[in-house]
């Protein structure tokens, strides 16, 4: 006779404070970049320093989420998410009293730390406490906190930065995380399993210093050059290193990082395609903030109230991607995706200086159409290619791909933003200090023409600031149109033909996700 299983009591409860912590991740992802050009400003941050301050965490987050996820199976998911909770906090508050970018950018590895620790461990609780009739609603549920995070966290933080000094958009972690922790402690039954495998610090070890190495290398270029030695030594050095991590867990009798996944032809088309939107949208979201504060002359209330159309546009596809996938098959909804992200980089690779909000609103709406129907399709295809008992090892690959092209998106769009910007900035009459500090960034170009008090640098700092965006645009536009050829050209028509369906509870955790 067949053992039935009582549901426990306290399940939809224990959402609640998986809800908190995700919010309070969700939050974090978008808070910072609108903060980002007046901390240039307070702390005389260059356009490589802002990169490290979105970077530092991104990092660390992806080297991180797989052991993070292994250590709450061992020794209790309630107990390492209440830790990195705790992490979490505790790098807010350093943050928040951080005299200078190095203790910043300390800070965001620490915070880093802690959600690597919450995010993998909260979607990890969820299969414990509900059965798979009710698992897709409660994923659903957690993936709506996520994404509300997005767009409530530039406007709070517009709000905060306009009422109180930058550190505050730190401090607003704490009583997210004070409600977080007690939610955890009060209402989420611990659960573990000892027979997951050990956590291999070698990986970890080669991970983090691979990813550092390249995103060092990579910010560092622009200003030292490709062929500086300290640079070219960075990039091999990290060669080096992710060969050795593949290596390693190629050879592992159970790898952290499933790298077999990759051979297959649809789970790996689909995460190049979550992975190069995610790329984009971070260089996207590093970008934007100084340009409408700076260039268009905002406040950071009103820059983050004019990145909603974006998260917008975001939403509502990501709501919609599933009934048209249902209707035309993944292969077309995931490549027009990608087409549509082509088009509205190209547009806005047209804005000027002088073109103003409204049209920038138009192009950032298409924008997160794109995203929203090329993304979600992606994500749940991915997991769908994948055997039930593969499905934890291939979500975990697929978010830590995602985290890796975030931290290249910012690394590499923004250190070409920075040459573009340079190249282009006039400091005709500027002593060589002066010339160098307005090269910096846009809000430093601003500083040092109202101390200098030449009005004609503002303008061209906000000039070159726009061809650079636009260079930007137009190699995302490339690149997104690459991909949708890839798409058209690999993707199966249907997911019956790769054997998974998207309503599937192994895909519904890592598919939530996407819809952040």
């Amino acid at each position: 006779m067949a053992t039935v299983i009582t549901p426990d009591p306290r399940r939809w409860w224990a959402l609640t404070a998986l809800v908190a912590s995700m919010l309070t991740l969700g939050f974090d992802m978008t808070i910072l970049n609108v903060a980002l050009p007046t901390m240039a400003g307070d702390l005389g941050a260059r356009t490589g320093e802002q990169q490290w301050m979105a970077d530092a965490y991104v990092v660390v987050f992806a080297a991180l989420m797989l052991p993070a996820g292994l250590l709450g199976d061992r020794f209790g998911r309630r107990l390492m998410l209440v830790t990195g909770l705790g992490i979490f906090l505790a790098g807010s508050v350093m943050g928040a009293l951080a005299p200078d970018v190095t203790w910043v950018v300390v800070a965001r590895a620490v915070m880093g730390v802690g959600g690597a620790l919450v995010m993998p461990l909260a979607l990890s609780v969820l299969p414990s406490l509900f059965g798979p009739d009710e698992r897709s609603k409660a994923i659903g549920v957690m993936s709506a906190a996520s994404a509300l995070g997005m767009p409530l966290g530039p406007i709070l933080g517009g709000w905060l930065l306009d009422h109180f000094w930058w550190g505050s958009v730190f401090l607003v972690n704490v009583p997210m995380v004070g409600i977080g922790v007690a939610a955890c402690l009060f209402l989420l039954p611990e659960t573990r399993d000892p027979a997951s495998p050990k956590v291999d610090v070698t990986a970890t070890s080669l991970t983090a210093a691979g990813l550092g190495a390249l995103v060092y290398a990579i910010i560092e270029a622009p200003t030292r050059g490709w062929g500086d030695p300290l640079v070219a030594g960075f990039l091999a050095g990290a060669v080096v290193l992710l060969a050795g991590l593949v290596l390693r867990e190629r050879r592992a009798a159970r790898p952290m990082l499933d790298m077999e996944l990759l051979r297959h032809r649809g789970f790996l088309v689909n995460a190049l395609t979550a992975t190069l939107v995610t790329f984009v949208l971070a260089g996207l979201l590093f970008l934007l903030p100084p340009y409408l504060q700076a260039v268009l002359g905002h406040d950071a209330l009103g820059t983050g109230l004019r990145l909603l159309p974006m998260m917008a546009g975001l939403m509502i596809s990501a709501r919609g991607a599933q009934p048209v996938v249902a209707r035309f098959g993944p292969r077309a909804v995931v490549s027009c995706g990608l087409v549509t992200l082509a088009f509205a980089a190209f547009l806005g690779s047209r804005t000027t200086a002088d073109s103003g909000y409204g049209f920038t609103a138009l192009w950032l709406t298409v924008t997160g159409l794109g995203f929203g129907f090329a993304v979600v399709p992606a994500m749940d295809g991915a997991l769908a290619t994948l055997p039930s008992d593969r499905a934890g090892s291939g979500s975990g690959l697929l978010m830590t791909l995602r985290q890796v092209g975030s931290a290249i998106g910012i690394a590499l769009l923004g250190s070409l933003l920075a040459s573009a910007y340079r190249d282009r900035l006039d400091v005709t009459g500027l002593s060589g200090r002066a010339a160098d500090t307005a090269g910096e960034s846009v809000v430093a170009a601003h500083l040092v023409a109202e101390r200098s008090g030449t009005p004609g640098l503002a303008a061209s700092a906000n000039s070159a600031y726009v061809h650079g965006m636009g260079v930007v645009l137009l190699v995302c536009g490339v690149a997104a149109l690459v991909a949708a050829l890839s798409a058209a050209a690999f993707l199966p028509g249907s997911e019956s033909a790769e054997g998974g369906e998207s309503g599937s509870p192994a895909m519904a955790g890592p598919g939530a996700d996407a819809r952040q």
